[in-house]
């Protein structure tokens, strides 16, 4: 590829790198939060709820916004927002004060979701070739190094309005050093597009299937993520520094199998690595319930985040084969999946952990995550033909 392709492959990168940082940044800070407001779990839970609800919103504007002046310029704002709220959530001191800081939280993080996925679709299509997963593998690395840093400024004793502070001080600097390289609206769209046109040709069937196996990847995550370390402390009697080593180790494979990403689907499809990657991570699940011991549970942990770390950027660039032109219309509604697998997720594992148990609790996203793997064919996913063609260029190269 030239040079300004291989230019906007980094200044995404970077963006997917700054938000993946400043996300975890603030969730391993929600513990410290429950103390200092002094919510009960379901008043925390609901607090939380209401996060992805506010981002579902912005993920609608940001279509709206990115269809008439480009995601990049919508990107470039809301980067730095998610940053300075999250600096603002660590500053406040009532509980009035959190619910408006977090609500500007959600708002931002929708706006960045969608806008920064058109960015990685954009870039793919000027590759010509998959690159979308290798997006996602900086995003999880960012959220790696977010955790670390938070356990690095706990070790500290930093308060938690000094170590977001932090964490979104970087946050700003890298949302800003990302900007400059990403693609501009004449690059990622066809000038001559009318966005309500091609909008109203996008079908949404197709977005529906792909956002519905996001939709149970996010409950599988959700089970992972939320509860992982309260199964090896309570159903294992762990101690939370083992505990830990769950999350760690599927955000690992997370991170290992986005990496691989773009080979696998180039020398396979899309549809063969969601529809193995369902069935891989189903089995990790139920490794997971049936385990005895720390290290078998670890270990399945590390296969649930290697068998589902493909599905989410196949599920965005499913939805950018849908929308040639660019407008990223399509990206924008199969994100709003995003957080309802987030809200389905925390309730329903939530309340089988309690009626049941938590093994059951794993169980039921292992069987849900088989719908992963009926879903894949719905990846293959083509231009509607009632969009307009895109004008003649030069065939991308390999690069």
């Amino acid at each position: 590829m030239d040079q300004r392709d291989r230019r906007a492959r980094i200044a995404v990168a970077g963006a997917y790198f700054a938000q993946g940082f400043s996300f975890a940044g603030l969730l391993t800070q929600v513990a410290a939060l429950q103390q200092k407001f002094g919510f009960d779990d379901t008043q925390l839970s609901l607090v939380l709820l209401a996060v992805p609800v506010v981002a579902g919103v912005g993920s609608v504007v940001a279509g709206l916004l990115s269809a008439r002046l480009g995601s990049s310029s919508v990107l470039r704002g809301a980067g730095p927002g998610v940053a300075l709220a999250i600096a603002l959530t660590g500053l406040a001191d009532a509980r009035w004060q959190l619910y408006c800081t977090l609500a500007l939280v959600g708002l931002m993080l929708g706006l960045v979701d969608a806008t920064m996925n058109m960015q990685g679709v954009g870039v793919e299509r000027r590759y010509g070739r998959p690159v979308l997963n290798s997006f996602h593998a900086a995003w999880s690395a960012g959220a790696i190094l977010g955790a670390l840093a938070t356990s690095g400024t706990a070790h500290l004793g930093w308060s938690i309005a000094a170590s977001l502070g932090t964490v979104a001080g970087l946050g700003v600097l890298l949302s800003l050093a990302a900007g400059p390289g990403q693609l501009r609206r004449t690059e990622e769209a066809i000038a001559e597009a009318n966005p309500d046109a091609f909008a109203a040709s996008i079908p949404w069937r197709p977005i529906i299937l792909v956002g519905v196996a996001m939709t149970l990847m996010f409950i599988a995550d959700s089970a992972v993520s939320n509860w992982s370390s309260v199964f090896m402390e309570k159903a294992l009697h762990t101690g939370t520094s083992v505990a830990a080593l769950g999350l760690a180790a599927y955000q690992t494979t997370m991170l290992l199998g986005r990496t691989a990403g773009d080979r696998l689907v180039s020398r396979f499809s899309p549809t063969a690595v969601v529809s193995v990657g369902g069935v891989v991570g189903g089995l990790g699940l139920i490794l997971v319930a049936a385990s005895g011991t720390a290290l078998l549970s670890i270990v399945g942990f590390a296969v649930v985040g290697l068998g589902l770390s493909l599905v989410v950027p196949q599920s965005f660039s499913a939805a950018g084969r849908l929308d040639p032109a660019g407008t990223g219309v399509a990206i924008a509604r199969v994100n709003l999946f995003n957080y309802v697998g987030f809200v389905v997720g925390a309730g329903l594992i939530g309340a089988v952990a309690e009626s049941w148990s938590l093994r059951w609790a794993f169980v039921v996203p292992a069987v849900l995550a088989a719908g992963i793997a009926a879903l894949a064919p719905s990846f293959r996913t083509h231009a509607p033909h009632a969009a307009p063609a895109t004008p003649s260029a030069p065939a991308p190269t390999a690069g």
